[in-house]
């Protein structure tokens, strides 16, 4: 049966606990310099174990020190309620990549976590704070994971940060999601979030990276009507408004392609007729559009708003999403000097409304 740890005494009393292990673990350090230096990782932890479990005698923690064995999240854990984690550098700071966001491997009864930190080198120290209290930001190894700064000040955690306790985060079904939303609310012109963006949409990102060269022509073709559907700069004449294009596809289809500019401009101008009347001296980019406007509606049509509206950067709705996307491209193709003898909105309006 597991009992739930709940007072003010019984905090205080691990809160010393924590104190004077820190305590011993610093004095041992000077005392056993050589024998503590070669600790680093997993050694650690039985260490740290064994401390504890001696300082916890005549306590309320007495007996109920567990190392936790295998990937387990925390490290030891006292009365099934109160956790920590413990982490290692051999370098002369007190930053590390933390555990995962999402806390798949946490012992369920644990409810309070504490990060204890050793510095093994010259001089060897140990710090110990609560879990939240340390992490700074979201970092993303093969999975988003939080990143430690013992030297963290009072309210510059992550936390802090996204306006959320940890303690609500982390309950959370998706606490990725509260994550995503802040970053992407500092992000700047020419930039996107690698990995965790694709959390937000349950659209996972293939793992193996391709070159544009090397895929089917048809699939090649399928991103190219993707590309025109999900960004309206491309018609215009922005200097860079292939950038967000190529990090799209390299964050969301794991494909890189070296010189994005020629997949629309490539084969200069030419003509084409829309009911009836015949348009001339038309720009590549123009030609593709018009000639694979079925596709793009049809893709389009079968986005979600939602989805849309973020590529658009710009609020849309089921309704009016079409409308949006031709006033949206007609924007952009109106800034561009190749296209003023073209009525860009009235040759999509016939192409696709009527």
């Amino acid at each position: 049966m597991i009992v739930s740890v709940n007072s003010t005494s019984i905090h205080s009393e691990f809160d010393l606990l924590i104190r004077s292990t820190i305590s011993e673990l610093n004095d041992q350090a000077q005392k056993f310099h050589e024998k503590i230096s070669t600790l680093s990782g997993r050694s650690l932890e039985p260490y740290v174990k064994d401390v504890m479990t001696e300082l916890a005698i005549g306590t309320a923690f007495e007996n109920s020190i567990e190392l936790i064995g295998g990937q387990k999240f925390p490290d030891i854990v006292a009365k099934k309620f109160y956790g920590v984690e413990v982490k290692t550098t051999i370098q002369n700071h007190w930053r590390s990549t933390g555990n995962s966001v999402l806390e798949t491997t946490r012992v369920e009864s644990v409810e309070r976590i504490f990060m204890l930190f050793a510095k093994l080198v010259n001089p060897i120290e140990f710090r110990c704070r609560p879990y939240e209290e340390v992490l700074s930001e979201v970092v993303v190894t093969h999975s988003p994971r939080y990143l430690i700064d013992m030297n963290l000040k009072q309210g510059e955690t992550i936390f802090d940060k996204i306006e959320m306790p940890y303690d609500i985060l982390r309950k959370k079904d998706n606490p990725i999601k509260s994550i995503i939303e802040h970053y992407k609310s500092k992000l700047k012109k020419g930039e996107e979030l690698w990995w965790i963006g694709q959390e937000d949409n349950g659209k996972a990102s293939n793992i193996v990276v391709k070159i544009w060269n090397s895929l089917p022509l048809s699939h090649r073709h399928s991103l190219i009507i993707k590309s025109m559907a999900y960004f309206p700069e491309l018609f215009g004449n922005s200097s860079d408004k292939f950038g967000r294009m190529a990090l799209w596809l390299i964050t969301s289809e794991s494909v890189v392609c070296p010189n994005v500019r020629d997949l629309f401009s490539a084969g200069g101008k030419g003509t084409i007729i829309i009911k009836g009347i015949s348009y001339w001296n038309v720009p590549r980019i123009f030609l593709n559009l018009f000639e694979n406007i079925s596709q793009i509606v049809e893709t389009i049509v079968s986005t979600p708003a939602i989805d849309l509206s973020d590529y658009w950067k710009t609020t849309t709705t089921e309704k009016q999403k079409l409308m949006d996307w031709i006033e949206l491209v007609n924007t952009h193709a109106e800034k561009g000097r190749n296209v003023t003898h073209l009525d860009i909105k009235q040759m999509l309006t016939n192409l696709i409304l009527t």
